[in-house]
């Protein structure tokens, strides 16, 4: 490795150390503000691999409770490649050595658009699964979810492995998809980003849609998801890191399992 490498690697091992510390004594947008800010010169503008150094480093975060749902990536702008952009596809990982879930990429047109209501029940339990109904602020709420990497409702018309069918549906029970995914995570956060990709589908846009799926080391669970998407004309452009957290509740994201604690919470963007 050159010198230069090793100082930049230096650098950027420096900054996530930094904003660990500031985290002990900032809370909410003092946090979300100063780590984008570091995060910022650490995240490279362009990734060219399947396990980026940008979600490496992502998974050296962590998150303390009031800090905000998700935060940007490279200034909130993604690192796909429009050109990219041939024919519909998704391009499913594989999952890893610990059966977890990696990263899914769809090349999607509105073509791909599919009714959420045509979904039918998923049996696949992903790595970290330990369902469980609790009550937070007095509502029942089974906590975790079988979260979509490319949600259903942009992945109309594709087979399992990712090839354009018109007589398929959308991705269901497709284990390279779903990851262990809190239920604020999936029905709120994921949800923001998602619907932007649905409004330029919607609007005739072609786009491609990454997201993939952040571990800390050996754990069963997502610490988070990193989604970015870009459309073709540029109209979309986002990069995003969404926190897999769930108010009122704390999980063990080693094996997945939770606790009941009322004091955690996520702010609001």
């Amino acid at each position: 490795m050159s010198k230069r490498k090793k100082r930049r690697s230096s650098n950027n091992w420096w900054l996530i150390l930094i904003v660990a510390i500031l985290g002990m004594f900032l809370k909410g947008n003092d946090v979300h503000q100063v780590t984008n800010n570091l995060l910022n010169q650490v995240m490279p503008q362009n990734t060219q691999t399947t396990k980026s150094v940008t979600d490496s480093q992502l998974s050296q975060l962590t998150f303390k409770s009031g800090d905000p749902a998700y935060i940007y990536v490279n200034h909130n702008r993604s690192t796909l490649n429009p050109k990219d952009w041939k024919t519909n596809r998704i391009d499913y990982g594989n999952l890893d050595r610990l059966n977890r879930t990696t990263q899914a990429t769809g090349y999607l047109s509105r073509a791909n658009l599919v009714k959420s209501s045509t979904r039918t029940s998923q049996t696949w339990n992903p790595t970290g699964w330990h369902q469980k109904r609790v009550r937070i602020n007095g509502r029942s709420v089974e906590i975790q979810n079988r979260g979509h990497l490319l949600a259903y409702s942009v992945t109309g018309k594709f087979d399992q492995n990712g090839n354009f069918n018109p007589r398929k549906l959308g991705s269901l029970d497709n284990p390279k998809n779903l990851a262990t995914q809190t239920a604020f995570s999936n029905q709120q956060t994921m949800q923001i980003f998602e619907e932007r990709v649905r409004d330029a589908l919607a609007k005739n846009k072609r786009v491609i849609y990454r997201v993939s799926t952040v571990f800390k080391g050996n754990d069963l669970m997502p610490i988070g998801y990193h989604s970015e998407a870009i459309s073709t004309d540029g109209s979309l452009n986002f990069n995003v890191f969404i926190w897999n957290v769930q108010p009122g509740v704390r999980f063990d994201y080693t094996t997945g399992r939770s606790r009941v604690d009322r004091t955690m919470t996520v702010s609001q963007n």
